[in-house]
């Protein structure tokens, strides 16, 4: 009987086993089935979520949705994209998250269409987004929200729009920020509170031309670093003329900032508030600004010769502040700050110096060194011109070399121009013999020799005659016409002419009042 009973025991284990395995077989191919049913379903949203919207142009990273008179934006989107443009269409509102289907989403352009604001969660999951343009919409503000998940953003295009205020803080988690564009929006105001708390180094470009200002915060704007000032563009906005915005804009045009040197023509103020038609030319000289004294400041300079060291240092008020923390701005608008920021040639210090090592011709240029004050809460600039130049070959000549070497040149110069002048041709230098004058009263008087007297008593010849001055006559030609004795056997004869050119004789016909001569006889004692 217990055999009997065992035997039955072990019948109902086994059929219990059976029954337990035959449902765990079951449930594993219900289990199955449920995995596929939600695979197929995974599938088919996935396959949904990645197909290129009908209406749009799709390629491998760039999906383009331009110009289709879309109302809202595109239910389905390519993941893969990298820019999407949606530009000239007539979207009114961008819902929350829409981007979280974009995860490599660098380039949105939404420009012309109709969108009038932000909602918090727009741009949240953009944390890859570079460049946003949303220019030519009907932004009324810009809110400290618009944009605060953007932290990769760099330009920010939001010209043309209708916003009459930007919120002081909209920009502050915009770490990478280098352009914003704000023209031709109905600004009055805009804080450049912002800008000077230095919270965005790579800042290059704000563009709030066109706009409604009617003042600019000059002194603010001082206290900018210049690698700002040269991309802070003003012009075009109704602003009142004073001095202190022409001496301002006039250093500017000094430096040669680009947003004063390329647009000196759109650069106008009114001269009278009431008058916005009547503007004046700002760097223009006009008798509005007659009274405005622009007092231009050196920079100073420091001169090296290429492959040299110099060490710079940040000389500002706040030199003595231990909270202060120093930027250095080179000539090619790079960032250098200790500790991080450094390259082979550049070198900040904690004291706020730069040591250049190693400079060559490209690192000359004007150093800008940024003064940041974390207790104060001011900043200070200071600027270097540093110059590398490859050094003279020579040495120069000392004082008494110099002079030598004048003197000597100045003597050969002299001797060439006397004796080594050049002549075009063998006749052009050959003077010319002029012919002997005709009886010259002013070079020569004909004259036979008197012959020497040995006594009283003696006799002249009677056959000597000599010629003598007579009064002038006549001249003809700028000659002197003599008269000469009518006796005279041959005047013609050249045995009896002599031409004697003798300045003592040329000194006395001049200057003694009589002049004595040999009658034609000379007269003997007998005669009487």
């Amino acid at each position: 009987m217990l055999v009997a009973t065992q035997g039955k025991l072990h019948c109902d284990m086994m059929n219990v086993l059976t029954l337990a395995i035959c449902i765990w077989k079951f449930l594993g191919k219900l289990l199955v089935f449920f995995q596929l049913c939600v695979q197929g379903s995974t599938l088919t949203n996935f396959s949904t979520l990645t197909r290129c919207p009908d209406v749009c142009i799709c390629t491998a990273d760039l999906l383009s949705c331009a110009k289709k008179d879309l109302k809202h934006v595109p239910d389905t989107l390519l993941p893969t994209a990298t820019t999407l443009d949606l530009s000239y269409n007539a979207i009114t509102q961008l819902n929350n998250n829409w981007l979280t289907a974009l995860p490599r989403l660098q380039t949105l352009r939404i420009s012309h269409n109709k969108i009038h604001n932000i909602t918090r969660q727009v741009f949240h999951d953009a944390i890859y987004l570079v460049y946003l343009d949303m220019s030519s919409n009907l932004l009324n503000t810009v809110e400290k929200y618009y944009f605060e998940g953007l932290v990769k953003l760099e330009e920010l295009l939001l010209y043309n729009n209708k916003i009459v205020q930007v919120d002081g803080n909209a920009f502050v988690k915009l770490i990478r920020l280098q352009k914003v564009y704000l023209s031709w929006n109905r600004l009055t105001k805009f804080p450049f509170e912002s800008i000077q708390r230095l919270e965005h180094p790579y800042l290059r470009t704000l563009d709030l031309s066109g706009n409604n200002l009617s003042s600019i915060p000059v002194q603010l704007i001082a206290s900018l670093p210049g690698y700002i000032k040269n991309g802070l563009y003003l012009h075009n906005n109704p602003v009142i003329c004073d001095c202190p915005l022409h001496q301002m804009l006039q250093e500017w045009k000094h430096h040669g900032f680009s947003s004063a040197q390329d647009f000196i023509e759109e650069h106008t103020c009114k001269v009278y508030p009431n008058m916005p038609l009547f503007s004046v030319n700002t760097f223009k000289y006009n008798k509005y600004f007659k009274d405005c004294s622009w007092n231009q400041y050196d920079i100073p300079d420091i001169i090296c010769k290429v492959g040299d060291s110099l060490v710079i240092d940040c000389n500002t008020s706040l030199h003595d502040d231990n909270t202060t923390n120093y930027r250095w701005i080179s000539p090619r608008h790079e960032l250098f700050m200790y500790p991080e920021h450094s390259d082979q040639t550049h070198q900040p210090f904690k004291n706020g110096s730069l040591k250049i090592t190693n400079g060559n011709l490209s690192h000359s240029g004007v150093y800008v060194c940024i003064a940041i004050s974390m207790l104060q809460k001011i900043n200070k600039t200071h600027e270097v011109n540093v110059t590398f130049h490859y050094p003279k070959l020579a040495e120069s000549f000392n004082t008494g070399l110099t002079t030598l070497l004048g003197c000597v040149v100045s003597l050969v110069l002299v001797l060439i121009y006397l004796y080594l002048t050049p002549c075009c041709c063998s006749k052009c230098c050959k003077k010319p013999v002029s012919p002997p004058q005709d009886c010259s009263a002013q070079s020569s008087i004909l004259s036979t020799t008197p012959p020497a007297t040995d006594g009283p008593n003696r006799k002249i010849s009677t056959n000597k005659h000599v010629v003598f001055l007579e009064p002038i006559k006549e001249t003809q030609n700028g000659k002197v016409k003599l008269d000469v004795s009518e006796d005279f056997p041959d005047t013609k004869s050249p045995k009896l002419l002599h031409l004697k050119l003798d300045n003592e004789s040329i000194s006395s016909v001049f200057s003694d009042p009589l002049i004595m001569s040999y009658g034609a006889r000379e007269r003997s004692p007998a005669d009487g």
